[in-house]
């Protein structure tokens, strides 16, 4: 006697994955990945490369970025934060982009992008790094340049001067830059030699982020600037390009 309905072998398949119920799910995944906690991942990875990842922001915002605003659209964040090497997924790309998107209008500013992934400076290490700025700017002009550093090092030992590769003045100027190249993600020609306090303090937020503790920080900057007054400031002469 045959029940219908029943279940026999014959009537029995295999069942299919059905693409319908997988789709919601993906799309349930997507909503529960939290945009925060990717920028916060984002936040880790950079701060695990230190200064160089900071400037492969930089870096990879200047390939994208086309006429040079400071900004990219949704899609080309995308493919930035794919050169950047932090090994997202689509869904936690687009999920960390709606939270750097903080207005909605498809367009990603660099400045609010870093800042969000790398956080700024405790009040506390920004008055140690004005502290060492003020120690630099010998003339008081608000700006460090090529003179302010002339009086605190001499490159006339840099390895480049010493094999006539460079000049001392292309030394220093380089030291210069160095602080400039962390404010200035798009254009070269922003940078002309003289460093004012945002850049200072820009070049120190990216320090920071990879120094965890205060006092540490504090000790770096002391030992970098002579900010105690310790060190026989002769000693300091050839030193630009350790720093």
């Amino acid at each position: 006697m045959e029940v219908r309905g029943a279940y026999t072998p014959q009537t029995a398949r295999t069942p299919k994955a059905s693409s319908a119920p997988m789709q919601a799910m993906a799309q349930n995944m997507r909503g529960r990945i939290d945009g925060n906690e990717i920028v916060l991942r984002i936040r880790e990875k950079l701060k695990k490369r230190g200064v160089r990842g900071i400037l492969s922001i930089g870096r990879s915002f200047r390939i994208y970025d086309d006429n040079g605003d400071g900004t990219l659209n949704v899609e080309e964040m995308k493919k930035a934060v794919k050169e950047m090497g932090l090994g997202l997924s689509d869904e936690e790309k687009h999920a960390a982009l709606k939270v750097v998107d903080r207005n909605g209008d498809g367009v990603v500013n660099y400045e609010e992008f870093l800042r969000l992934v790398r956080g700024d400076m405790n009040d506390f290490r920004k008055r140690l790094a004005m502290r060492a700025f003020d120690i630099m700017d010998k003339d008081r002009s608000g700006v460090i340049d090529i003179l302010d550093i002339k009086g605190v090092y001499n490159a006339k030992k840099h390895p480049d001067v010493i094999q006539g590769k460079k000049t001392e003045d292309e030394v220093l100027f380089e030291f210069l830059d160095t602080f400039e190249q962390h404010h200035v993600p798009n254009s070269e020609a922003k940078r002309d030699g003289n460093v004012t306090k945002e850049e200072w303090v820009e070049y120190y937020n990216n320090v920071s982020m990879s120094i965890d503790d205060d006092r540490y920080f504090e000790l770096m900057m002391t030992r970098a600037w002579n900010m105690d007054g310790s060190l026989d400031v002769n000693k300091r002469k050839g030193a630009a390009f350790q720093f």
